[in-house]
């Protein structure tokens, strides 16, 4: 019998980057002359770069020079990825849904490198049935084409018609909304319970051992 496939996040729910990113795109901007509070920046983690600087500097900025702050995100992110670490029982929750038999396939909007780093840093490439990159689709986070196709990697290596999204942000829940599929969260990426439960999140968690201990609660089983 198929079971539920497992979509889940990257930053902030398996790898602890949201803060770095913040920093990082705090640094990007304050390149190109605008400086922004941290704590605003840090409200749109989870949302790719394709919808964050629009939505921080307004759209006529983010046309003129959008590109060229995302390419300094990249550069200054790339200074920070080596202290990155894994999240407390991120691998083990991977090895868990291995054991139970859910296709599991990790949905990011990261750039491919990024992801490759995160792949080595959890040892998890046998542990997947795939994984995405902000290559893979023309729309990030919140917009539902990440976790889409997540859902058809998951369709093609015997995933039934069903799906759960496991993120730590707003922007998560969002997305999994937007594709018809329910959100587990956790709160390793900074975002409140109550701003995750009123964005949609059917079980919000304080961390991914808590997760492992009530996978038999979630609509995975």
């Amino acid at each position: 019998m198929s079971l539920p496939a497992a979509l889940i996040d990257v930053d902030g729910t398996l790898v602890d980057t949201n803060y770095h990113h913040a920093i990082a795109w705090y640094r990007a901007f304050r390149r190109h002359g605008v400086v922004l509070p941290l704590w605003r920046i840090h409200r749109h983690m989870g949302m790719g770069g394709d919808h964050l600087v629009p939505k921080l500097v307004g759209e006529q900025l983010a046309k003129e020079r959008g590109d060229a702050i995302r390419a300094a995100e990249k550069e200054e992110y790339g200074a920070l990825i080596a202290e990155v670490e894994p999240l407390p029982a991120a691998r083990d929750l991977l090895l868990e849904l291995r054991y139970r038999g859910h296709p599991t396939v990790l949905v990011s909007s990261a750039k491919a490198e990024e992801v490759d780093h995160y792949l080595d840093l959890l040892d998890a490439r046998d542990l997947l049935h795939g994984w995405t990159t902000s290559a893979d689709v023309e729309r990030t986070k919140p917009e539902p084409d990440l976790v889409l196709c997540g859902l058809e990697m998951a369709k093609r290596v015997g995933g039934d018609q069903t799906a759960v999204m496991i993120g730590d942000s707003t922007w998560d829940v969002e997305s999994g909304n937007r594709a018809g599929i329910e959100t587990v969260a956790v709160l390793t990426g900074g975002y409140s319970a109550a701003e995750l439960e009123q964005a949609g999140a059917v079980m919000v968690v304080s961390s991914l051992k808590e997760l492992i201990e009530r996978l038999d609660e979630t609509p995975l089983v």
